[in-house]
């Protein structure tokens, strides 16, 4: 049996409550995301052209400094990385949290929360960032999914 990790960013709470739920569903490890400047209200306001979260997802170099770096990464065979979907895309801070560790011969599978859209080009905006690790499209988990979707969907991977 492999051992996974749950690691997830969350701006507003609903991705950390699935995340939250998805770790208790598969018996896995737990790990915040965290940028080391915390978001704003004012900072994820997507229609404000000049917001911390816009200028962000304009600029695909953007780089949201972490909190921390103590994920260990090499305990783990599979890491699920859940985020809410930006732009269509991962916020770039996922490319952040991935640039930081070796993710070489791991399997990451994506979970992510939406207001409404689905994972666009997240797996191609996030392979450069891991590179020898496969990456995998998992699922967008809105709403509230049961323990047995949520256990499902992990043993799927």
């Amino acid at each position: 049996m492999s051992k996974k990790l749950i690691a997830y960013f969350s701006a507003s709470g609903t991705t950390a409550a699935v995340a939250k739920n998805l770790a208790r569903a598969a018996e896995a490890d737990l790990y915040e995301i965290r940028p080391e400047a915390p978001y704003t209200g004012a900072d994820l306001n997507w229609q404000n052209k000049n917001s911390r979260s816009s200028l962000e997802m304009r600029d695909k170099s953007s780089r949201p400094a972490l909190a921390d770096a103590d994920a260990h990464i090499e305990e783990y065979d599979t890491v699920f990385i859940g985020f809410p979907i930006w732009w269509y895309v991962a916020p770039t801070i996922i490319n952040s949290f991935l640039e930081q560790y070796d993710f070489t011969g791991k399997k990451i599978v994506l979970f992510a929360t939406s207001g409404g859209s689905g994972f666009g080009k997240a797996v191609a905006g996030l392979q450069p960032s891991a590179p020898g690790a496969t990456i995998v499209e998992g699922a967008v988990l809105n709403g509230r999914p049961n323990e047995a979707k949520l256990k499902a969907f992990a043993e799927k991977y």
